[in-house]
C-alpha cells in the first residue's frame, strides 16, 4: 500500500514538474507564433496586389519599440466606422489581406491592421504586457487622425485578437464605440488544458477542475473572461460552431459574463463556422450580422441613435439579438 501510495506521489509529481517545464520554456512559442511553418515573417502579399488604398503606418509604443501598420481606406475620403483590426496569433496581417478586401466592400469602413511587436515589419518581442501597449498605440493614432470619423472606431479582434480588444475597448470607454469579438478564448489558462490536456487538472480559469497550482507561471494569461465583464460599450460576439482551435463554449461563457452587466450584447453562431474560416462559410449572414451592428451602434449621426434599444433584422428592438434572428 506504501509503494503504491509512494508511486502515486512520484507520477503526480513527474507530471507537475513536466507541466511546468513546458510552460517554462515554451509557452511564448505556443501563444505567440509570428511565423508560421513553411513561411517566412517578411509579408508575402501587400495591399497593392489587392488594389486597395492604403498607407503604411509606423508607430512608437509608450516603451519605445517601432511598429508597423497599413491603413486601408474603403475610398480616399471615407468618414464611414473605422475597423482597429487585431489578428490571431499566427502568422502576420497580408494572411489577412483578403478577409480585409471583402469586409471594405461590405461594410464600407475604413481598416487599421496593426502587427504586433515581433509580427512582420515591426520591432520587438510579443508579450502580454507588450501586445497591450501596441494596441493602444494603434487606438491612439486612430483618434488622433482628422481624415476619418474618430467617434466610429469599433474594435475587432478574432481569437488571440478578441483577447488584444477586450483589454483595450475595457481601458478606452470613451475612443473605442463598440466591440467585436469573434471566437475567443475565456483565457490562455483555460486554452493550456486544450492543448495540452493533461494540464488541464493542475491550470485553468474558468471551470477547470483541480488544485490550478500552475497559474503562476503562465507570463500571458489573457483572462478574457474576467475583462469581458467589465466593458460598457456594444459587443457583437461571433462564435463558429465548428472551431477546431478555440472551443466555441468559450465564447459562450464570455457572452454570459458580459450579458450581465452589458445590455448591448450580441451573440450570433455560424454552425459551418471553423477558426479562421467563419467569415467565408458564413456568407452574407456574416457580413449582414455586422453591417447591422454597426447600424445600431455605429451610425453616421450618432445623437440618432436610439440610446437603450437595437433593432434586429426583423425590424424589431431587443437588447440581445437571438441567432434565430439573424
Amino acid at each position: 500500500m506504501v509503494s503504491y501510495f509512494n508511486a502515486l506521489l512520484y507520477g503526480v509529481g513527474g507530471i507537475v514538474a513536466a507541466g511546468m517545464a513546458l510552460l517554462v520554456a515554451f509557452q511564448e512559442r505556443l501563444v505567440y507564433v509570428p511565423v508560421m511553418p513553411g513561411l517566412t515573417k517578411s509579408y508575402p502579399i501587400t495591399p497593392d496586389r489587392l488594389r486597395l488604398i492604403y498607407e503604411d503606418v509606423w508607430l512608437v509604443t509608450s516603451d519605445g519599440v517601432r511598429l508597423h501598420a497599413w491603413f486601408i481606406k474603403f475610398f480616399p475620403k471615407c468618414r464611414g466606422p473605422t475597423v482597429l483590426f487585431f489578428q490571431e496569433n499566427a502568422g502576420n496581417i497580408a494572411h489577412r489581406l483578403e478577409m480585409i478586401r471583402i469586409m471594405l466592400q461590405r461594410l464600407q469602413c475604413n481598416v487599421f491592421m496593426l502587427s504586433y511587436r515581433g509580427y512582420g515589419e515591426s520591432d520587438g518581442y510579443p508579450s502580454q504586457h507588450g501586445i497591450t501597449m501596441d494596441a493602444q498605440a494603434a487606438l491612439d493614432h486612430l483618434s488622433s487622425r482628422t481624415d476619418i470619423d474618430s467617434s466610429r472606431i469599433v474594435v475587432f479582434g478574432r481569437s488571440l485578437g478578441g483577447a488584444v480588444g477586450a483589454v483595450l475597448a475595457k481601458n478606452n470607454p470613451g475612443k473605442v464605440a463598440a466591440l467585436i469579438l469573434e471566437n475567443t478564448f475565456t483565457s490562455i489558462l483555460d486554452m493550456a488544458g486544450v492543448l495540452l490536456p493533461f494540464l488541464k487538472w493542475f491550470i485553468g480559469k474558468s471551470n477547470s477542475k483541480g488544485p490550478k497550482i500552475l497559474n503562476f507561471l503562465v507570463r500571458s494569461p489573457w483572462n478574457t473572461i474576467d475583462v469581458v465583464g467589465q466593458i460598457k460599450q456594444p459587443i457583437l460576439f461571433i462564435s463558429g460552431l465548428q472551431d477546431e482551435m478555440v472551443p466555441p463554449s468559450h465564447m459562450q461563457m464570455l457572452y454570459a459574463k458580459a450579458a450581465t452587466r452589458n445590455s448591448h450584447c450580441l451573440f450570433v453562431d455560424f454552425p459551418t463556422g471553423m477558426h479562421m474560416d467563419t467569415w467565408l462559410s458564413g456568407g452574407d449572414r456574416y457580413w449582414r450580422t455586422i453591417q447591422q451592428f454597426f447600424l445600431n451602434y455605429v451610425p453616421e449621426k450618432i445623437e440618432e441613435k436610439e440610446p437603450s434599444q437595437s433593432k434586429n433584422l426583423s425590424g424589431h428592438y431587443s437588447p440581445i439579438l437571438s441567432t434565430s434572428k439573424l
